[in-house]
């Protein structure tokens, strides 16, 4: 298994880091915890393919938890061109 932090800011973004969002892969399963407004910049920017990733795991309802979820689905429709379900959990 293999965790790799992809933001770890603030609401803000303070000191140029991307918003909240934590990608957890292990064999061919991949999903993410928190997907923050910057989350897709920082999946490109960290080699991250947003296809390979089957769930999002939101922790709370904060908007720098899960402000980039339109962005995901938007490059799935647009961009990408995904071809496989992405399902969404919060607790």
């Amino acid at each position: 298994m293999r965790l790799q932090v992809l933001g770890c800011s603030d609401a803000f973004g303070s000191d140029g880091r991307f918003h909240t969002c934590f990608h957890v892969s292990a064999g061919s399963a991949s999903f993410l915890v928190d997907c923050g407004a910057s989350s897709l910049i920082a999946m490109r920017r960290f080699g991250v393919d947003p296809n390979t990733i089957r769930t999002v795991l939101i922790s709370d309802l904060h908007g720098d938890h899960f402000g980039g979820l339109p962005f995901l689905l938007l490059d799935a429709q647009f961009v990408s061109r995904r071809t496989t379900p992405l399902t969404t959990s919060s607790d």
